[in-house]
């Protein structure tokens, strides 16, 4: 039987450090219920927003152990991890990945081939790393960002579901044309398209897309649940939410993911501002003023969304 996910909302998770830069498993547990509390409908921890390039391979199965202990089946956690090019290392993270509980592993796209390389190349390595794993395992593709970015496109990412091995995709093309071509490519297969980017989120929605998978969730989560849940019910207030998503994603282009650990902070998640991408010095006054901002009408649109129901 194929394993089934949720459509909805799933967070990119954070990692909390401490002062002595070691994972914040306290503060991990508090952001796990953060984020179910406001009515996400699973969880990617170790990922690009968990600095999963800059944590150890110890550190990456760890991480996805907790969390799918803290969530306690509450929701469904994926995990990535496979940072590796070599294939053996791509084999072991897989697998390590599986045994701490995650519901899936995602692949990350920019791992089977340079950026020069071809598709055919990309799929060819792509086809070594299913021949050595377990076929039992779940499978999802990420197409992360570091230290390129490489985007499927619709007939590739047919091909790849076509093989009967992926379920989840958080897709970063963030182009709203390209979208609905991948969208229509997976129909009849059991691969789902979660969207990252929220300019064309709405757009892919009303396409198909199973939901949303990216940096926004850090901030103001209850917002994107409800747009996932409701814009077909209530298509004008879709609309003007969608509108003022994509104005306050603006703020990930800011000093992230400091400015996020910031915005948990006023919420009472976490001590430090501590990441291993960039200096907490990054985030200056005006930083955080424009993130207690953010909070402030955020959570007055939460407010005035619950009303209305």
């Amino acid at each position: 039987m194929n394993p089934t996910y949720p459509g909805g909302v799933w967070p990119v998770m954070l990692t909390p450090f401490t002062e002595e830069n070691r994972v914040d498993e306290a503060a991990l547990e508090k952001l796990v219920d953060w984020y179910i509390d406001r009515g996400v409908d699973g969880l990617f921890a170790v990922c690009q927003s968990s600095e999963m390039f800059f944590l150890s391979f110890e550190e990456r199965v760890h991480i996805t152990e907790l969390v799918v202990r803290f969530a306690a089946g509450r929701v469904p956690v994926i995990s990535s991890g496979q940072v590796s090019e070599d294939l053996s290392e791509q084999v072991r993270e897989v697998e390590a990945i599986w045994k701490a509980g995650a519901a899936a592993v995602v692949l990350i796209t920019n791992r089977f081939a340079k950026e020069n390389e071809s598709d055919e190349v990309w799929f060819s390595n792509l086809s070594r790393l299913l021949d050595a794993v377990d076929p039992s395992i779940p499978l999802g593709f990420y197409e992360c960002p570091y230290p390129y970015k490489r985007v499927l496109g619709p007939e590739l990412l047919r091909r790849c579901a076509e093989t009967g091995r992926f379920y989840l995709m958080k897709d970063t093309c963030c182009d709203a044309q390209m979208l609905r071509e991948k969208i229509a490519a997976i129909e009849g297969t059991p691969l789902r398209l979660y969207n990252a980017n929220t300019a064309t989120l709405l757009d892919s929605l009303q396409a198909g897309a199973a939901g949303y998978s990216g940096v926004m969730a850090n901030f103001h989560p209850e917002l994107y649940v409800w747009l996932t849940r409701h814009f077909q019910d209530s298509p004008e207030q879709a609309g003007l939410l969608a509108d003022f998503l994509t104005i306050a994603s603006f703020i990930e282009h800011k000093p992230y993911p400091v400015n996020a650990k910031y915005n948990l902070q006023l919420v009472g998640i976490g001590n430090t501002l501590m990441t291993r991408t960039r200096p907490a010095s990054d985030l200056n006054e005006t930083n955080r003023s424009e993130v207690r901002q953010l909070k402030e009408l955020s959570d007055a649109i939460a407010q005035h969304l619950e009303a209305s129901l």
